[in-house]
């Protein structure tokens, strides 16, 4: 018995001992699979099927349409986090519309982890979680094709290797990796199936021609065309839209390097950005809808004559766009009305006045034919106190709830929808100069752009207005 004790006692050695080595054997195996020959970068996390369906999207039964209405870019910080009652009370507003609201939600950056940190291995976790609010939401789901991962772009591949500062995330793909770029959105656009809009890229991010102090608008074309067509082999219904250019305008006194048209109080443009537009509009192998975005301000953060007036600019930007490419849907994919600081904090307005403001912007696009527009949310991580923000902070448990500037979009989306017909309305004679109108044949938005209290007769009502009230009247 004693014998046969200490036989069974090495057999147990020798089993743990086995197990040991077997399991150090294991690490070794998943250390090389974590490692790929040639990638030279962990795969921890990641995926090879990044384009296997995510979910159980609810596509459309019908084909989309080149333009979606008016909603709001989520950002670093955003609703599909925080307190569970909070981050419902969110989801249930923006539900309760009555229209879907539509969300932009970027690949990379933003709320968005690293896509593809080695190349064929996937990492949409963080993607997929807004992706399950903006469903849940009932919105329209948007995806901006930028970032592009690290090495892309000349960085480090692997899962642990990126680069999250600013001049890295804000770097272009290198041309060897255009191709590469274009797989990764049709990667994405197999995901999720019911992305039925995507905007090729960001501002032209990395795309300056340092030597020739102008865009890289050749650079970005090869690369918009390339991820158009791979989008399209992915379902032909797919709606593409760029080139996603800062509009960007000076003083209206500046004679050097400013554009004929459009101008006006408000400025000049700067000719480096339409340059680009043209060349892409030429060269581009097919656009379903037009995207740009821009500050009502000057490059100098000046707001000429005043911050409703500055407002124009979108309109005539919007009609110099529209004129070029046959009358495209034209998007703004962000806009701006209040400078930011050194930190881009916008936090000077009272927020009637920011809304105020904001409603003159939006009316001034959709005067000029543009269907749809995005406002940058600047929702904060922690506290209540947010200049601008939609919601109040979720990572509370009574956060969520809708603040004024939320309400504008969602107000303005449900009464000026795409395919909306607007009117002219009669305003009294000493209102013209303070109030800003924008009718259809059912509701009047009013917008008075003093900060003092007035009386007020539009469309023949006459009410009272608080200084920078935003009013509707049904019609």
């Amino acid at each position: 018995m004693a014998r046969h004790g200490w036989n069974a006692g090495v057999r147990r050695w020798r089993l743990v001992a086995l197990l040991g080595v077997g399991l150090v054997v294991l690490a070794l195996v998943i250390t090389l699979v974590d490692t790929l020959p040639g990638e030279k970068g962990s795969t921890r996390g990641t995926t090879p099927d990044g384009d296997k369906v995510y979910g159980t999207p609810a596509v459309p039964a019908h084909p989309a349409k080149p333009q979606v209405g008016w909603g709001f870019t989520h950002t670093q910080y955003s609703a599909d986090d925080g307190e569970d009652a909070a981050v419902e009370r969110v989801r249930a507003e923006l539900a309760g519309q009555g229209r879907p609201v539509p969300q932009i939600q970027h690949i990379m950056g933003w709320g968005a982890g690293n896509p593809e940190p080695v190349k064929g291995r996937y990492d949409f976790s963080a993607m997929d979680r807004r992706m399950d609010f903006v469903r849940g939401s009932e919105g329209t789901p948007v995806v901006t094709l930028c970032c592009a991962p690290d090495w892309m772009k000349g960085g480090k591949p692997g899962a642990d290797n990126t680069d999250w500062s600013r001049p890295s995330l804000e770097k272009a793909p290198e041309r060897a990796h255009y191709g590469d770029f274009a797989k990764l959105a049709a990667t994405v656009a197999k995901r999720y199936p019911d992305v039925r809009h995507f905007l090729v890229w960001n501002e032209f991010k990395g795309f300056w021609n340092d030597e020739e102090r102008r865009w890289d608008y050749e650079g970005y074309t090869e690369l918009y065309n390339l991820v158009y067509k791979e989008l399209k082999k992915v379902d032909e219904d797919i709606m593409v839209g760029g080139p996603y250019l800062v509009m960007d305008s000076v003083d209206p006194r500046r004679t050097e390097g400013v554009a004929k048209e459009p101008k006006g109080p408000w400025g000049r443009m700067d000719q480096r950005p339409l340059d680009a537009f043209d060349y892409w509009n030429k060269h581009k192998a097919g656009a379903d809808f037009v995207v740009v975005d821009g500050a009502s301000y000057t490059a100098d953060d000046e707001m000429l004559p005043d911050e409703f007036k500055a407002t124009d600019k979108f309109a005539a930007v919007g009609t110099w766009l529209r004129a070029r490419t046959g009358g495209l849907p034209l998007w703004w994919a962000e806009y701006y009305v209040e400078p930011g600081d050194s930190q881009d904090d916008r936090d000077d307005w009272s927020e009637a006045h920011r809304v105020a403001v904001q409603a003159s912007g939006l009316m001034a696009m959709a005067r000029s034919g543009a269907t749809s527009g995005f406002y940058w949310n600047p929702q904060k991580k922690d506290g209540t106190a947010c200049a601008g923000c939609l919601w109040t902070s979720t990572r509370v448990s009574d956060g969520g709830a809708a603040l004024p500037m939320l309400r504008l979009i969602e107000r303005f989306g449900k009464e000026f929808g795409p395919g909306t017909r607007y009117e002219k309305v009669p305003v009294a004679a000493d209102n013209r100069p303070d109030v800003r109108v924008l009718a259809d044949d059912e509701a009047v938005l009013v917008v008075n752009t003093l900060d003092r209290r007035i009386s007020a007769e539009v469309d023949g009502q006459r009410f009272e207005m608080e200084g920078y009230k935003v009013t509707w009247l049904k019609r």
